[in-house]
């Protein structure tokens, strides 16, 4: 490989109604980190889009590929983005081989969204453990029973893949990238230049996801729950809950007091508690934005909540763990 080769090459494929934020925040992230000064050279890293046809994003942007399909032996990734596609079980034969062979020569494949979908059917995720979207968790495992999949981070990675639970987790997972194939410095520019605060660990969790969703039996509550995990900053009555879902207020609870042993709303609160929890522990926002971020009214109605709930204040809980985290870092 020529010494003026970019360390971090990836071709991309677009999959129909792929996730627009997703690929963007991506290849982005790449464009960003290339170059000095916003030229777009590349120069630290390349990027190539393939594919034979244009092809249309779940939010109807169309995006036209550069080049067909390239020897993968090009790139040192390939990512397959997915959008609401995945339902379609019908393989992509010319993609399994062509993600098949890239396996072989050792090139390491990238699901992005419900991309991972795609790698599944080209049966090269035997053995692996794989994120994918809380979204998407009950899909996967019943056309995928076979596959170890999670929900309970943003990215994974293993010696032969990355799976990417999408969103803005694969800008994440892109500045990941950057910073182990081009240094910290590059993956600092596209930081600055993103306007962002920071990047994410592959194992920060999902901001929807706090149960295992795929454990509850009753449909009904499935759907209330990941309808909870979407609301946690708004204030959510069990009478607008329930009415999403075709039933009564009372019917609801029944059918939570079966499958989680308590009412709707108290585990909305729960699950509203462990969330504020795990921004005392991993973000330096004011307990009075973590309050607004919750969907409590002010810091006070959290912090009456959290101590009921946990036995401490909120700020105890911070500094208690900062104690801990400390040590350890002293012992290690």
């Amino acid at each position: 490989m020529a010494s003026n080769t970019p360390s971090l090459r990836v071709g991309f494929i677009l999959l129909p109604r792929f996730t627009l934020n997703a690929f963007a925040g991506f290849v982005d992230s790449l464009r960003l980190a290339a170059d000095q000064g916003g030229r777009s050279r590349m120069i630290h890293c390349s990027w190539e889009i393939m594919g034979t046809k244009p092809v249309t994003s779940s939010c109807r942007i169309e995006v036209l590929p550069r080049v067909p399909y390239q020897d993968p032996g090009n790139f040192t990734h390939i990512a397959i983005c997915g959008g609401n596609s995945y339902l379609d079980h019908e393989e992509d034969r010319d993609l399994s081989l062509y993600l098949k062979k890239a396996s072989r020569l050792g090139v390491k494949l990238i699901g992005v969204c419900t991309g991972t979908f795609a790698i599944a059917r080209a049966e090269l995720l035997r053995g692996e453990h794989v994120c994918v979207h809380w979204n998407v968790i009950n899909d996967f495992r019943q056309q995928f029973p076979h596959i170890e999949a999670t929900p309970d981070r943003i990215f994974l990675q293993s010696a032969r893949v990355i799976t990417c639970a999408g969103s803005s987790g694969a800008t994440d997972m892109a500045l990941h990238l950057i910073r182990q194939f081009c240094g910290s410095e590059k993956a600092q520019q596209a930081i600055r230049h993103m306007i962002l605060t920071g990047v994410r660990m592959s194992n920060s969790p999902q901001t929807h996801f706090f149960e295992a969703i795929h454990e509850i039996r009753d449909e009904r509550v499935r759907v209330a729950v990941l309808t909870m995990e979407q609301s946690l900053n708004s204030k959510l009555s069990i009478e607008s809950l329930a009415a999403h879902l075709n039933i009564g207020p009372r019917q609801l609870n029944r059918l939570f007091l079966r499958e989680m042993n308590m009412t709707a709303m108290r585990y909305f609160r729960i699950m509203r508690l462990r969330y504020a929890d795990w921004l005392l522990r991993h973000t330096n926002s004011s307990i009075a934005e973590i309050a607004a971020d919750c969907g409590f009214s002010d810091a006070a109605h959290l912090s009456r909540d959290f101590t009921a709930h946990y036995a401490k204040n909120p700020s105890h809980a911070r500094h208690t763990d900062a104690i801990k985290l400390s040590s350890s870092t002293l012992t290690d």
